[in-house]
């Protein structure tokens, strides 16, 4: 089964064709974030407009790549949510209509979940699993039981991990997005006598907090402002052991084999090699996948389209976008 992914919930355009959940068939991509560096952050309305004008030429290009037409698609999944109102509502207004053009169903996928099935597309999910979801907007550790059942064990408190890259990117000066300029930066020294805090949210918590790390590195650049990669080397260290943190604490307590990553934040080198350090410490599979699948795309839209069309799940013509979304909702 054929399912045409589309992904708008941000400032990436995608589509893609996924058969069976598993296998890329093609997949194409057009990013505003060039143009939203110039204010620094996502403008809604902007993203929206840039949304509008490359979801037609987006899908063109993955049907051409895969040497399809429309009516060689089964389904149609797109994401509901959560998101931007008018980013989502390109998507998923879009997606109705191709998929009645082709009479086909249009199946409504979490944005969040999506990632998690990025790693579907390489290899089979082995069930029960931890998921740890890293992102610019969510920070989120989940017991994903099997497909559809998901459990959250811990969220962010504020700030996710990505937006803490992002702001302590902003404060050192750098471009965004603001994740890839501090591994960058943090990747010209080996390490720093310099530390930031990990927010201690008590021994049985696995939530999540960054809002104090963001505050403690604009601190600490007014403080040493000629050290600069020492701040951005600090700065990972500290996000990325909060994750391997919590992760470690679910572990003690979730009888689980498999642990899988997700989210634009897990292109992150450090926070990879952190991971596979604690699967073999641990004797459990850290499953990451490749970088291109860890931003935002819709081959991960596609392949859980794919296992929710399966289960019956279908979105009616009259369903709008949900910007609030919680995780592990159906």
């Amino acid at each position: 089964m054929r399912v045409l992914g589309i992904e708008s919930s941000c400032d990436e355009t995608a589509a893609a064709l996924v058969e069976d959940g598993t296998r890329l068939l093609a997949t194409s991509l057009a990013s505003s974030a060039a143009i939203h560096a110039r204010y620094g952050g996502v403008v809604p309305e902007v993203a929206a407009r840039e949304h509008t004008m490359a979801i037609l030429p987006v899908v063109e290009q993955v049907l051409q790549d895969a040497g399809l037409n429309r009516h060689d698609v089964d389904a149609v999944a797109v994401t509901e949510g959560p998101g931007l109102l008018g980013a989502l509502l390109v998507g998923v207004t879009f997606a109705k209509g191709f998929a009645l053009g082709c009479q086909v169903p249009v199946v409504g996928v979490h944005h969040l979940e999506a990632h998690l099935y990025a790693n579907a597309l390489v290899a089979p999910i082995q069930f029960p699993a931890l998921g740890l979801l890293v992102s610019g907007g969510h920070t989120s550790l989940v017991l994903w039981k099997t497909h559809g059942e998901l459990t959250v064990l811990g969220e962010t408190r504020d700030d996710a991990a990505g937006e803490a890259f992002d702001k302590g990117a902003r404060a050192l000066g750098l471009s965004y997005p603001g994740g890839p300029e501090v591994e960058r930066l943090a990747a010209t020294v080996e390490t720093t006598s310099l530390h930031l805090p990990i927010a201690n949210l008590g021994s049985s918590s696995l939530d999540f907090s960054f809002s104090g790390v963001k505050t403690a590195t604009t601190d600490l650049i007014r403080s040493q402002p000629h050290r600069q990669a020492e701040i951005a080397y600090a700065l990972q260290a500290a996000v990325v052991e909060a994750l391997i943190r919590n992760v470690s604490r679910a572990l003690s307590r979730y009888s689980v084999d498999d642990v899988y990553l997700a989210g634009g934040v897990t292109a992150n080198e450090f926070l990879r090699h952190r991971m596979q350090q604690l699967g073999r410490e641990q004797n459990i599979r850290v499953h990451i996948p490749p970088a291109r699948y860890c931003t935002d795309n819709a081959a991960m839209v596609a392949s859980l389209g794919y296992y929710r069309w399966t289960r019956g799940i279908r979105m009616s013509y009259l369903d709008t976008p949900r910007v609030n979304y919680p995780l592990g909702q159906q």
